[in-house]
């Protein structure tokens, strides 16, 4: 059995792995010659005070113990398998799909938009053009809106299924071991791409399909299953397992499952704006004014505050990143914020949201499911309009809005379309500026200096989460009147993130391999 110690060292200290061997080997009663192996199992920075100080978990092995480490993907050949269908191919899809090789399931793939190369000019035209393809953008293509909007592996849902799996499948296709180290694990949007890619060859390789620019239009149910699903129209497949794991943004879905009289949920969701500061200026607030410690990552922040009988909190915090532009349709603007492995931009963002529950909007129904959706489109319309009908948005900075001036000029932005000032009090619901102005304030007092007039709001952002939820049962996770069709992910209602869409695909997967297997456990 492996001994565990933690200890804490500085920055600088826990750079030095000779150093960090010694303290945890003392710590632990052990010498040298004790231990035939030894890792950091977790590390995380406490910043709460000076010294800033670093947590490390160490793992020991005795010299008569062996570390051992089994294969974390292992496929199976599943060319002439049972077949199930997947629509979508970010991590709720491609997890699926991985899994589904390991159960003996050959996974057919379909996906709207473009393979994570070609997806790259999409982003381009949006960024330099202002051009939106509805199909291909920083929503939709292989790997999800994941891939190209910064990759960050943190989450909270420790009971929704295997967390170090998801994490181990990652480093399998080229991720760094560090995440399975960091306390807030982070791939970077420049190294998604790659590892996407070796999921996509993997599935392929096993004998499984996927399909590119293969968008679900329509859905045949009979008896109260899933018979057949429609591919641009034209392609028609036979269908009994069908995993929906589309996305937040793909709101086509949604209105195709209503038509379908397949039943929906408005689901709570959160909206804002996301503000954006100097990187050294978190650093200096958040490392107590060593901005310069070359042993320091850039700085994060969380931050939280009840306002009004609503939540008003962080959200996709980005150290040293970029704000980019996710809209999906041409006559909306929505933000989100990405950064590279290195988070070595001099800009930090992060997503400042206020928690919505449809019983808080004014046209509240409990027979309408799209009343949050509907919601969601009117502020990225609105600030669309606000910004000049292109893909600016609109912008203040923060003192400026609490005050209700507009403001006459900018710092730089990160975000490369454009700034439009406008005062973002006559653009958003007073629902949400109202309790934005009171948290600004309120984050002033427990994070000193983040109240600051050379902070800049960006709106809105607005795809946080799905505003619609497709309810299942939490048992066979089927849709709860539809056999055969399995609600996935984020788009579902059932995921946060990347880790957790993910765990969500294996959980379905799981789901299905279990209805074809028998007691005895023969398939």
């Amino acid at each position: 059995m492996s001994k565990l110690v933690q200890i804490l060292v500085t920055p600088q200290q826990a750079a030095d792995a000779p150093y960090v061997l010694e303290v945890g080997l003392e710590k632990a009663m052990l010498r040298k010659g004790d231990i035939s192996d030894w890792r950091i199992r977790k590390r995380s920075i406490d910043a709460r005070r000076k010294p800033i100080k670093v947590n490390l978990q160490l793992e020991f092995w005795m010299q008569h113990e062996i570390r051992e480490s089994m294969p974390a993907f292992i496929p199976k050949q599943v060319k002439n398998a049972r077949s199930i269908h997947i629509i979508g191919a970010g991590p709720a899809g491609l997890y699926a799909a991985l899994r589904a090789i390991e159960a003996g399931l050959k996974p057919i793939v379909f996906e709207r938009g473009k393979d994570v190369r070609a997806r790259r000019r999409d982003l381009a035209a949006i960024n330099k053009d202002e051009i939106v393809n509805p199909e291909s953008n920083y929503c939709f293509g292989e790997g999800g809106a994941g891939t190209y909007s910064d990759g960050k592996l943190y989450t909270r849902s420790k009971k929704r299924g295997n967390v170090l799996k998801a994490m181990e499948w990652f480093v399998h296709f080229g991720a760094d071991p560090d995440i399975l180290v960091d306390a807030h694990p982070h791939i970077g949007t420049n190294k998604l791409p790659k590892i996407i890619t070796n999921m996509r060859e993997a599935i392929i390789t096993a004998g499984g399909e996927v399909h590119f620019e293969s968008k679900l239009t329509d859905l045949e149910i009979s008896n109260g299953a899933v018979t057949a699903i429609h591919i641009n129209e034209t392609n028609i497949v036979p269908c009994t397992d069908l995993i929906l794991a589309t996305g937040h943004s793909a709101r086509d879905i949604f209105y195709l499952l209503q038509r379908k009289k397949v039943s929906l949920e408005a689901k709570p969701f959160a909206i804002g704006v996301r503000v954006e500061h100097a990187q050294e200026h978190i650093d200096t607030i958040q490392y107590h004014g060593e901005h310069d410690n070359p042993y320091l990552p850039p700085a994060s922040y969380a931050l939280v505050e009840q306002v009004d009988g609503m939540a008003v909190y962080s959200f996709c915090m980005c150290p040293g990143g970029i704000i980019a532009p996710c809209a999906t349709e041409q006559q909306e603007v929505v933000t989100n914020g990405w950064s590279p492995s290195k988070r070595n931009n001099p800009y930090a963002n992060s997503g400042i949201v206020v928690s919505v529950a449809p019983q808080d909007l004014p046209n509240y129904s409990p027979e309408d499911p799209f009343v949050c959706l509907d919601f969601q489109k009117f502020v990225e319309r609105s600030c669309w309009e606000a910004a000049g009908r292109t893909q600016h948005v609109p912008a203040q900075r923060m003192i400026d809005f609490v005050e209700g001036r507009v403001s006459k000029d900018f710092p730089k932005t990160s975000y490369q379309p454009g700034i439009t000032s406008v005062d973002l009090n006559e653009v958003l619901p007073a629902l949400l500026t109202k309790r934005l102005k009171k948290a600004f304030v309120a984050f002033g007092k427990k994070m000193k200096g983040y109240y600051t007039n050379d902070a800049v709001l960006h709106a809105p952002e607005s795809r946080t989460s799905s505003p619609v939820s497709i309810p299942r049962d939490p048992e066979t996770l089927e849709h709860i009147s539809v056999r055969g069709l399995y609600p996935c992910g984020e788009g579902a209602g059932y995921a946060g993130g990347i880790i957790s869409a993910a765990i969500d695909g294996i959980n379905c997967v799981d789901a299905i391999a279990k209805k074809y297997t028998t007691p005895s456990g023969n398939s």
